[in-house]
């Protein structure tokens, strides 16, 4: 699953420590999962999106979604 939270992250103008702190998830989780050194539930990841003002959808799969209707 390719992450864009940083990407998303960067968007929004936010730093890893202030997503950290709208979303309630810690810094180094965010990095990691930045960096695809982990996965994360599915609680994580709404939380992230809210924080960015987004759909889990829009943030974690949209890469999928578009390389599946592509094929």
């Amino acid at each position: 699953m390719g992450y864009k939270i940083k990407e998303a992250r960067e968007e929004a103008r936010m730093t890893q420590q202030e997503l950290a702190d709208k979303s309630g998830v810690s810094r180094v989780t965010i990095s990691m999962l930045e960096s695809n050194k982990c996965d994360a539930n599915l609680k994580t990841l709404v939380k992230i999106a809210e924080a960015l003002g987004t759909t889990v959808g829009n943030i974690f799969f949209a890469d999928d979604v578009q390389s599946t209707v592509q094929e």
